[in-house]
């Protein structure tokens, strides 16, 4: 019922929070009252990249690893992985800058009036001759073979100097 969600949402927030006590009561009271491991699990996949996101890039793979140690050994033996990801979660920097980056390009998405811009002709593929010959892919600086980073524009040019890792205006 409705204790489901009040704990999920408890953890996340004890986990956010960064206390990591209330993160390890939130989370056996969820395990002990019979929730499944794997529910827990997912949720915290999530939580590696919403909360914690590039603050501590290896979030997601302590996530992810929770995720199949509990799918492989089930419980009552995954409730340590679980333990340690939500502890670990809970001592971790936390970061938004990617979720709120994401939510601004599809804020920018769904504003948008008419077709979507064309993807610029230089970063086309290329497969055919008639491909070619329309100029796609000309002009293309392919960045491995620079010893710099090469000048060249990625976006469209209705959105050229468009920074979504700012915090929009609406």
């Amino acid at each position: 019922g409705e204790e489901h969600y009040n704990c999920i949402s408890a953890l996340h927030k004890s986990m956010r929070g960064s206390d990591e006590n209330a993160s390890l009561y939130w989370l056996a009271r969820m395990l002990e009252g019979g929730e499944d491991p794997l529910y827990v699990a997912r949720r915290l996949v999530r939580f590696a990249s919403e909360d914690i996101g590039l603050a501590d890039p290896l979030a997601l793979t302590q996530a992810v690893a929770a995720y199949q140690g509990c799918h492989f050994i089930g419980m009552p033996e995954c409730e340590v992985i679980l333990a340690q990801c939500v502890v670990y979660f809970a001592r971790a920097p936390k970061s938004i800058e990617i979720y709120r980056a994401y939510s601004n390009v599809k804020e920018c998405l769904r504003m948008h009036t008419g077709p979507l811009p064309p993807v610029p002709l230089h970063l086309r593929n290329a497969p055919t001759r008639l491909m070619k010959d329309l100029g796609y892919g000309k002009g293309y600086k392919y960045n491995p073979m620079y010893k710099e980073p090469v000048e060249q524009d990625y976006l469209p040019e209705e959105l050229k100097g468009t920074d979504f890792f700012k915090e929009r205006k609406t």
